[in-house]
């Protein structure tokens, strides 16, 4: 009898609403290492799963932005101890995606897991930054909070396939956002992987979609969509960006455009800020 076995190979689902489904279209795509070697299929997303991921989003805004800047924190945190968790499983499929030494790829993986640490730990201090006590003139306090956006559609990073999309992601859901996240064209796989975490962190159903396919195909219905509030477009080439941007501005989306980052640099609180609203409060002085 040979000792010989098959793996198992690994189906790659979507994830919308807290559920794992294929793409509602049933196409997938292949998806290659570096140096062209086929790796698995990903579902190839349509503008029905775009759409349903929407819906998610907005349905799980009100609980997560209701949420404790205390508990968006925790949870934040227990996705780094799962990420550490699985870090083999990580480091093997970013040096997969991105064709980089084992030690490069822990590098990367490394670096995610501390993100996500380092944003949990911003949840309850960014109304201290981004809010104010204002001095005006009459018997009353003024009071500026920040607030969450609302639903961010987010273009991820297309050659940072794991560190990027953390990046990215993380200060948006750490503020009180809700996503829909494109991930990489080339390199889903992480992104998709990076899922399985989120189901399993406490992280509520619909906070986070994950969709992989084509950008383009994608991001379209993103960006023309009215119950969408901000668009991050880190994933998107020059061209695309302005067509997205001007699809955008039929309902005054938010929109960061996309420029040139090193994802392995201090991400400082550029984005921790970009998808908040400002509500200012005036309240009379007692006598």
């Amino acid at each position: 009898m040979s000792d010989a076995r098959l793996g198992v190979l690994k189906t790659y689902k979507l994830y919308v609403g807290g559920k794992f489904p294929r793409s509602e279209s049933g196409r997938v795509y292949e998806v290659t290492d570096a140096k062209g070697n086929w790796l698995a299929n990903a579902p190839l997303s349509s503008r029905k799963d775009a759409r349903d991921a929407v819906v998610a989003a907005r349905k799980a805004f009100g609980g997560w932005s209701g949420a404790t800047a205390y508990n968006r924190g925790q949870i934040l945190y227990r996705i780094a101890e799962m990420l550490q968790g699985r870090r083999d499983q990580f480091v093997a499929e970013v040096a997969d995606a991105e064709g980089l030494s084992k030690a490069k790829a822990a590098a990367q993986v490394d670096a995610a897991i501390d993100r996500w640490v380092w944003y949990a730990g911003w949840s309850d201090k960014v109304a201290q930054i981004a809010g104010s006590s204002n001095p005006v003139a009459g018997p009353y306090f003024n009071l500026s909070a920040p607030e969450p956006t609302g639903v961010v559609a987010v273009l991820a990073p297309q050659e940072s396939s794991f560190l990027g999309l953390v990046s990215v992601l993380a200060p948006v859901i750490v503020t009180g956002n809700t996503a829909v996240v494109v991930t990489s064209e080339r390199a889903p796989l992480p992104a998709l992987s990076l899922a399985e975490v989120l189901a399993t962190s406490d992280l509520p159903g619909g906070v986070v979609n994950l969709l992989s396919g084509r950008t383009a195909e994608l991001g379209a219905p993103l960006a023309a969509h009215q119950d969408v509030n901000a668009l991050d477009l880190a994933g998107a080439d020059a061209e695309l960006a302005t067509e997205l941007e001007t699809a955008a501005a039929d309902n005054l989306k938010r929109v960061l455009r996309p420029r040139a980052v090193d994802w392995t640099a201090d991400p400082g609180t550029d984005r921790l800020l970009a998808f908040l609203e400002t509500k200012t409060v005036w309240h009379p002085m007692g006598v």
